[in-house]
C-alpha cells in the first residue's frame, strides 16, 4: 500500500512540475536552423576578400596581421574536412563538439603538417570570430554559450558585418535605461542568437530568447540571475513584438491550461475514460474558477483513475467490482508517514480524503442526471456509485477540523506579541547592521544589532552589503537579510491589524489607500480598501493609528525619489494570469527590477523570523504560523473583547456568520449566549420608541458628539450619550487618546505636575498629594503612548498615488 501511494504521489507531483519552459517553447517556437546560407557557399578566395575588407580591418597593424596568420591556418583546416560549404566542414571537423576545447582540434591537424607557434591559438580564435561576424560560420548555441571570453568581441565584430544599424539601436537603448554590465550582457547575448541563428536583431523571436535560456541554464554551474533583466532591455527595443509578454516571469509562467491538458498531466491509459473526464471538466468549467476546476482534474484524473489503472491494469469501466471500490476507498483514506523508530513509512489517515471522496461522488451523480437530458451523451457511463454517503461523514469531519484550528489558534494567540516584538527587534537590528556596514570601509570591522561583523577586503560593484561573520566564517548578504527582516515585520503587522487574507495583503495597492472627509467637521478618516478575492465583494476597513504607522513605512521603502510608486504586475496562483500592473505594496527590488511579493516568498520571510524567536509548540517543536492563522487571531481576539459576531463577519468578509463563529477559537454557545445576553441587555435598557429610523436632529445630535470629542490634548473616545466619569481630567482617562501634536503641551503640564507636588510636599498640603500624583501618572502614560505609536521619529505624508505616464516604446 505505501509503495503504490508513493506511485501516485510521484504521478501528481510529475504532472504539478512539469516544466513551464516546455509550455512557453511551445507557445513560443524558436527560428529553426538554417543548414545552408549563400555566404557559406562561398569560395575560399571570396571568403578572404570578404574577412579581410572593411569593416573587418583593425586599425592596429600587427593585431591585424596576426588575424590574417590566423585566418589563413582556419581556412587551411576548414578546407582540409569534408563537405560542400564551410559550414559543413566545420561540423564534420569536431570542432563543434568540442566546445571550449575546439582550438585543440585544428592546432592538431596543424601540428601533423607542421605549423607550429605560440600565438596560433589566440590567432585562430580571433580568425573564427572574423568568420562568425561574417556569416561565413554559424556555431550552435550549446558552442557559443559554453566557449568562454569571446562574448564581448563577438558583440562587436557581429554588429560590424551583419547588422550595424540594429546594434546601434540596442546599444543606445541599453545606455540610456540600463547599468553598463546589464548593457554588455544584452549586445553579447544578442550577438550570440544572431551568430547562431542568422538574420539581424529585428529577426529574433521570444522563442529564440527562451532557446538561449535553456542552453544557458543547461550549460551554466548557476543560474543566470541576469536573463529577467536583458530580456526586458530586449523588448523595451521593440523587437519582440507587441505580444512578448512584458517580463521574463510572465513569459515563464505557465498559465491557464484547457480541460485536455489538465487530464493529459497523467497519461491515463484508457482513451474513452480520458475522454470522458475531459468532457465532463468542459461542462463543469463554465461554474468554476480555474483553481477549482485544476483540482478537479486532479482528484479524478490522478487520485481516481489513475491509481485504479495503477492497481488494476487494462480497467475500463466505471462500474467498479465492490473489492475494487473498497481498495480504492482505502488508498484514498491513507498516506505514508515517516516512522521515527525504523526510519521507513507506516500507513496514516489522510486528513483530505473526504475532499477527494466528494469529487468522485459528485462526478457519478452529475453523469446520472446529465443521462435524463442527453441519454445519447451520458447514458452510457452511468453505473453505481462507488463512494456512498455515508462515506463523507462531513459532520464529524467537520468538528474535528474545528477543534484542529481551535486549538492551533489557542496555542499561537497568546504568544502573539512575542512574535511582534521579535520581528520588530529584528527589523531594527538588521537596519543598524546594514547602515554601519554602509559607513564601514571594506576590511575593516563594525558592531551593530548586537553582533561584530568585518567588511570583505576586496571591493565589489554589486548593490548589495555582505559582511563576514569572524566566529564562523560565513559570508552574509546583509542587503537580503534586512529585506527579510523589514517585509516580515510588514507582513505580521498587517494581518494581526486587519484580518486579511494573504491574497487580499499582495493585493493592497496605493489606489487602496482612500479618504473619507465627515461633511461637518471636515476630519479625514483614513480608509483601506480590500479587493475582492474569494467572496468578489470588497469592503472598506477603517485605518488605525498603528496600521498607519505601518502603511506609511511601506509606502516610504518602495516610492521612488519622483514620489510615485513603481506599477509592478503580479501573479495570480489561483486563476494561473498575470495581473495588469499596478502600484501594489507589497513589492520590493529584484536584481534590476521591481517584483510583487509572492505567497512563497511570504511564507519563506515568516520561517526566517520565526526561526529567531525561539517559540515552540506543545509537543517541543519550533512553532510556525502559517498567514491564515493571524486571521483566526484577529476574529479570535475582536469577538473575545466584545465585538459583535456579526460586525466582525463584515469586517473579515464572510458571507456567514457561522464561518466566521467558526474561526473563533471558543465553544460556538458561549458566543451565541453572550451576544443573545448582549442584545436582551441593550433592549432591556432602552426604551422600545428608539428602536426607529433617527429624526435629523437626533442625527445632528448624534454627529455632534463626535465633533465635541476633540480635547486641547486629543481626542475623547467615550461612548455616545456618556458622562464623563473623570469630571474632564482627561489625562486621567483611558478613552482619551493623545494628539502627538500636543506632546510639548503634555510635557509641560507633567512638568507643571512635578512643581506642585514638589510644593505641596512642602507646604504640607498632603490632601492634593495623591490626586496630583494620579494625574501626573496619566501624564506620563499618555506621553508613552505617542512614543509607541511614532517609533521613528518622524510623520510620513501618505499623499496620493499617482500614475505614471506609460512610456512609448519606439
Amino acid at each position: 500500500m505505501t509503495a503504490s501511494t508513493t506511485v501516485v504521489s510521484a504521478t501528481a507531483q510529475r504532472a504539478r512540475s512539469r516544466p513551464a519552459r516546455q509550455i512557453a517553447r511551445d507557445r513560443y517556437p524558436a527560428r529553426p536552423v538554417d543548414a545552408d546560407w549563400p555566404t557559406t557557399r562561398l569560395g575560399r578566395e571570396e571568403v578572404w576578400r570578404l574577412a579581410t575588407a572593411a569593416p573587418f580591418v583593425l586599425a592596429n597593424a600587427q593585431t591585424q596581421r596576426k588575424r590574417l596568420r590566423g585566418l589563413t591556418r582556419l581556412l587551411d583546416w576548414l578546407q582540409g574536412q569534408p563537405g560542400a560549404t564551410w559550414q559543413q566542414r566545420w561540423l564534420a571537423g569536431g570542432a563543434e563538439t568540442a566546445a571550449a576545447q575546439w582550438r585543440r582540434v585544428p592546432l592538431r591537424w596543424l601540428a601533423e603538417r607542421g605549423f607550429r607557434s605560440a600565438w596560433l591559438p589566440s590567432e585562430l580564435s580571433g580568425a573564427l570570430t572574423v568568420l562568425i561576424g561574417a556569416d561565413v560560420l554559424r556555431p550552435s548555441l550549446s558552442w557559443l554559450v559554453a566557449v568562454p571570453g569571446h562574448k564581448a568581441d563577438l558583440a562587436a565584430t557581429v554588429a560590424l558585418g551583419r547588422d550595424r544599424p540594429g546594434f546601434a539601436r540596442l546599444q543606445a537603448h541599453s545606455r540610456s535605461g540600463s547599468s553598463p554590465s546589464t548593457a554588455r550582457l544584452t549586445a553579447g547575448r544578442v550577438a550570440v542568437i544572431v551568430a547562431a541563428k542568422g538574420g539581424t536583431v529585428a529577426d529574433i523571436t521570444v522563442g529564440d530568447v527562451l532557446e538561449l535560456a535553456d542552453v544557458e541554464t543547461a550549460t551554466m554551474a548557476a543560474w543566470p540571475r541576469d536573463l529577467p533583466a536583458f530580456y526586458s532591455t530586449f523588448r523595451e527595443l521593440g523587437a519582440l513584438g507587441a505580444d512578448a509578454p512584458a517580463r521574463w516571469r510572465q513569459l515563464r509562467t505557465a498559465g491557464q491550461r484547457t480541460a485536455d491538458e489538465l487530464v493529459d498531466r497523467y497519461d491515463l491509459a484508457c482513451r474513452p475514460v480520458r475522454d470522458l473526464l475531459v468532457d465532463y471538466l468542459r461542462e463543469r468549467q463554465p461554474g468554476l474558477d480555474y483553481n477549482s476546476l485544476r483540482d478537479l482534474s486532479y482528484y479524478l484524473a490522478c487520485r481516481f483513475w489513475k491509481d485504479l489503472e495503477l492497481h488494476h491494469p487494462g480497467i475500463d469501466s466505471l462500474r467498479l467490482a465492490p473489492e475494487v471500490a473498497a481498495g480504492w476507498r482505502q488508498r484514498v483514506l491513507t498516506k505514508p508517514l515517516a516512522k521515527a523508530s525504523t526510519g521507513g513509512h507506516e500507513p496514516g489517515l489522510r486528513i483530505s480524503h473526504r475532499e477527494c471522496l466528494a469529487k468522485v461522488r459528485a462526478f457519478y451523480l452529475d453523469l446520472s442526471q446529465w443521462a435524463i437530458e442527453d441519454p445519447a451523451r451520458w447514458a452510457w457511463w452511468v453505473t453505481p456509485c462507488p463512494v456512498g454517503a455515508d462515506d463523507l461523514g462531513r459532520r464529524k469531519a467537520k468538528r474535528q477540523h474545528k477543534a484542529r484550528m481551535d486549538a492551533r489558534t489557542r496555542e499561537r494567540l497568546p504568544v502573539l506579541p512575542v512574535l511582534v516584538r521579535a520581528v520588530e527587534r529584528r527589523r531594527t537590528a538588521a537596519e543598524e547592521r546594514l547602515r554601519a556596514a554602509a559607513a564601514t570601509e571594506p576590511g575593516a570591522s563594525f558592531t551593530a544589532g548586537g553582533q561584530t561583523l568585518t567588511r570583505p577586503a576586496s571591493a565589489t560593484t554589486s548593490t548589495r552589503i555582505w559582511a563576514v561573520d569572524p566566529t564562523t566564517g560565513q559570508r552574509r548578504d546583509l542587503s537580503t537579510e534586512e529585506d527579510y527582516a523589514f517585509w516580515a515585520w510588514a507582513t505580521v503587522q498587517v494581518l494581526r491589524l486587519t484580518g486579511v487574507r494573504i491574497e487580499e495583503m499582495l493585493e493592497i495597492s496605493h489606489h487602496s489607500l482612500v479618504q473619507y472627509r465627515l461633511p461637518t467637521t471636515g476630519e479625514i478618516v483614513p480608509l483601506l480598501q480590500i479587493a475582492p478575492s474569494k467572496t468578489d465583494a470588497e469592503r472598506l476597513l477603517v485605518v488605525s493609528p498603528e496600521l498607519a504607522d505601518v502603511l506609511s513605512a511601506i509606502i516610504q521603502r518602495i516610492r521612488l525619489p519622483t514620489g510615485t510608486v513603481t506599477l509592478v504586475p503580479a501573479y495570480d496562483w489561483h486563476e494561473c494570469l498575470w495581473r495588469p500592473p499596478a502600484p501594489l505594496l507589497f513589492q520590493r527590488r529584484f536584481g534590476p527590477e521591481h517584483r510583487a511579493i509572492s505567497h512563497g516568498t511570504i511564507r519563506k520571510m515568516l520561517h526566517a523570523a520565526l526561526a529567531d524567536t525561539g517559540l515552540v509548540d506543545p509537543t517541543g517543536r519550533p512553532l510556525t504560523y502559517t498567514p491564515h492563522d493571524f486571521r483566526r487571531m484577529f476574529i479570535t481576539d475582536a469577538i473575545m473583547n466584545g465585538l459583535p459576531p456579526h460586525i466582525a463577519q463584515v469586517i473579515v468578509g464572510h458571507h456567514d456568520i457561522n464561518v466566521t463563529l467558526g474561526y473563533k477559537a471558543v465553544y460556538p454557545d458561549e458566543a451565541i449566549q453572550a451576544h443573545l445576553a448582549f442584545l436582551a441587555r441593550r433592549r432591556s435598557q432602552r426604551p422600545g420608541e428608539e428602536y426607529r429610523v433617527p429624526t435629523d436632529a437626533e442625527w445632528d445630535q448624534f454627529l455632534g458628539h463626535w465633533e465635541r470629542r476633540k480635547v486641547s490634548t486629543g481626542l475623547c473616545g467615550r461612548a455616545y450619550s456618556t458622562p464623563c466619569i473623570h469630571e474632564h481630567a482627561c489625562l486621567r482617562c483611558s478613552m482619551h487618546w493623545p494628539d502627538p501634536a500636543q506632546r510639548d503641551r503634555i510635557v509641560e503640564i507633567r512638568d507643571n505636575l512635578q512643581a506642585r507636588i514638589t510644593e505641596a510636599e512642602r507646604e504640607g498640603w498632603l490632601g492634593e498629594v495623591e490626586g496630583l500624583q494620579i494625574s501626573l501618572a496619566g501624564a506620563n502614560d499618555k506621553l508613552a503612548q505617542i512614543d509607541r505609536r511614532r517609533p521613528s521619529g518622524q510623520t510620513v505624508e501618505l499623499g496620493l498615488p499617482k500614475q505614471r505616464p506609460t512610456p512609448t516604446i519606439q
